[in-house]
């Protein structure tokens, strides 16, 4: 068996257990977040799952574009029309109390049904206070993020996906690795009568807030999740409190998928001790929750080493060697876009729900809302116009007044305008400018490919220019680009307020503008043209700050062969994500740039 085949192997072991651990406590755990295209492999984990869940227990699915009257409950149209009185009709989520929900096409999720969704997690009931209804019920359920993304950036909510306890990623599961294994029903069942006397001490639960803090994790849901996966472990294993080995496992399952850094290294142990082992010596449990190797968890082992080496062995091949690089998932990233970001209209764009007001100005009537809203007060309204009737001599069947009105609101996504503002004084040229020039031509064709916008900016000598507008020609930014001189001083602050000032401007049309900044942070130009390297630097980091008031995505490429401290200071005040990048040609830059100008930013903060 090589490399590859083990370690599917092992990606589906953990996703069984997991389908068992959370069949055993949907609510506790609260949910999964699956990740796999519609197939053989996500469909045997969902069969898998639904064998070990309770026979009665409700199962529901939710459709993406799921309306918030279906979703969460409201009136019922055609039963109150009938009755002539308000009737409630129970939504998704009430009928899904006690059991579990599977969320289609999670990725695609828009903000608004998240947040209801989170909302209703977090308080365990649904309020409904709508169309004449005030009414609480219950609604506590476990939730399976069907995640069908397949580009890093097309991710659920980062609410939802905090929220679950299980991070699976099935891509790269072959049908045969989906083979039923791990613990049976039976086994399942017992575990969920046996879960409430499992006991957990307190030692554990700081040793998980102790590996979640070593590893970058920033939400407190972490650990708790943990806790509540160690003890589903316990009882699946037939234990009546929570042993090391389960504490191992949960730290596996739940926090290394979470990891956002790589844990500091341990201080060097005194002459005499033994060595501490290594993440990689460490043998995760198979699908039965048992260790390969006795000596995996020593009971003289501090919990903390156990918790620890667990999670970080759990550590994805890729994510690790991102956050060796120092590129990996930062919970402060910045969100721009390659598809723009999100603008609520009045007339065009994707249906995204309905508010009150009139159908004027292009503003489109929703029928079926306005007939809602009149419904509940066709009674009382009948009783006030008695005997009222129409013109033409009939009765007056229903009432709707200007309050009734609701029309319909679209969101529509913006373009991109990316703003390449390249320092071409006599470092940058001495340094990489031939680079830097190969680099932003290929960042050009990857925006023509996506139909977005670029322009072009670069300051050298007393001041910037604008070498090109925003525009879709390809032809024309490489001819631009070609014509690029290099030499001169360095008027940073010139050109971080050109760039200001034309992203102000994309802004006002309507456009999301991503500045990507390429230079090595040296000024030596004044705003006035002047020479003198001390008020030049002020000057840059008061433009700098500046920007970081306005609010644009910013990514500051540090051009130097060597990592200057003034391109990080610069990247800091300017709110700007940092790339170092020394030793690396066009194709290096152009990746880096590409990662973190997603809709997703890949690269962290300077600090």
């Amino acid at each position: 068996m090589n490399a590859g085949t083990q370690a599917e192997t092992s990606l589906w072991s953990d996703a069984v257990l997991a389908a068992a651990l959370f069949a055993v406590d949907p609510v506790g755990t609260v949910g999964v977040s699956l990740r796999a295209l519609a197939g053989p492999a996500r469909d045997a984990w969902l069969a898998m799952l639904r064998e070990r869940l309770p026979p009665a227990m409700p199962v529901r699915r939710i459709p993406l574009n799921i309306a918030d009257g279906r979703l969460l409950g409201g009136l019922d149209l055609a039963a109150t029309l009938e009755a002539g009185r308000p009737v409630a009709d129970r939504g998704l989520l009430v009928e899904a109390d006690g059991g579990v929900i599977l969320l289609a096409m999670a990725e695609r999720l828009t903000p608004a049904t998240a947040a209801r969704l989170t909302a209703v997690l977090d308080t365990g009931e649904v309020a409904l206070q709508r169309d004449g209804i005030a009414l609480t019920s219950p609604a506590q359920f476990g939730v399976v993020l069907l995640d069908e993304g397949m580009a890093d950036d097309e991710r659920p909510p980062a609410a939802l996906r905090d929220r679950a306890a299980f991070q699976l990623d099935l891509t790269r599961i072959a049908m045969r690795d989906a083979v039923a294994t791990g613990p049976t029903p039976a086994t399942v069942a017992a575990a969920r009568i046996r879960l409430p006397n499992v006991s957990a001490s307190a030692a554990l639960a700081e040793a998980f807030c102790s590996a979640a803090l070593s590893l970058g994790i920033a939400s407190l849901r972490a650990p708790l999740l943990a806790l509540r996966v160690a003890r589903a472990a316990a009882a699946l294993a037939g234990r009546d409190s929570v042993s090391d080995e389960d504490a191992a496992l949960a730290a596996r399952l739940v926090l290394g998928p979470r990891a956002t850094q790589i844990p500091a290294p341990p201080q060097e142990s005194d002459a005499g001790e033994p060595p501490e082992k290594k993440p990689s010596d460490y043998a995760p449990p198979d699908a039965t929750g048992e260790s390969s190797e006795e000596s995996s968890v020593d009971a003289e082992r501090p919990l903390d080493d156990v918790v620890l080496e667990a999670a970080q062995a759990a550590i994805p091949a890729d994510l690790l060697a991102q956050l060796r690089l120092g590129t990996g998932g930062a919970a402060g990233a910045q969100q721009s876009g390659r598809a723009g970001v999100s603008r609520q209209t009045a007339v065009r764009g994707r249906p995204v729900g309905v508010r009150r007001g009139l159908p004027q100005a292009g503003v489109r009537l929703n029928v079926i809302e306005t007939l809602r809203a009149a419904a509940p007060w066709q009674r009382i309204r009948r009783g006030a116009r008695l005997g009222a009737s129409m013109p033409d001599g009939m009765p007056r069947r229903l009432e709707v007044r200007g309050d009734d009105f609701h029309v319909t609101r679209f969101k529509q996504r913006t373009g991109t305008t990316t703003i390449f503002v390249v320092d071409a004084s006599g470092s940058s040229a001495l340094h990489r400018l031939a680079e830097v020039k190969g680099a932003v031509e290929l960042l050009l064709a990857d925006c023509y490919v996506r139909r977005d916008s670029v322009a072009l900016l670069s300051f050298r000598g007393r001041g910037a220019e604008l070498l090109l507008p925003p525009t879709r020609s390809l032809v024309r930014a490489k001819r631009s680009l070609a014509g690029l001189p290099g030499g001169g001083g360095t008027p940073l602050a010139a050109g971080i307020d050109a760039a200001a000032g034309l992203a102000d401007a994309v802004s006002r049309r309507g456009q999301t503008p991503v500045v990507v900044l390429l230079t090595d942070g040296r000024a030596n130009i004044a705003a006035d043209g002047t020479g003198g390297r001390a008020q030049a630097e002020a000057e840059a980091l008061a433009a700098a700050r500046s920007m970081r008031a306005a609010g644009f995505t910013v990514l500051l490429v540090d051009t130097s062969p060597r990592p200057q401290e003034a391109a990080r200071q610069l990247a800091a005040e300017m709110g700007a994500s940092y790339l170092p990048l020394p030793h690396a040609g066009s194709a290096a830059i152009t990746g880096a740039v590409l990662a973190s100008t997603g809709p997703v930013a890949r690269v962290t903060r300077a600090q």
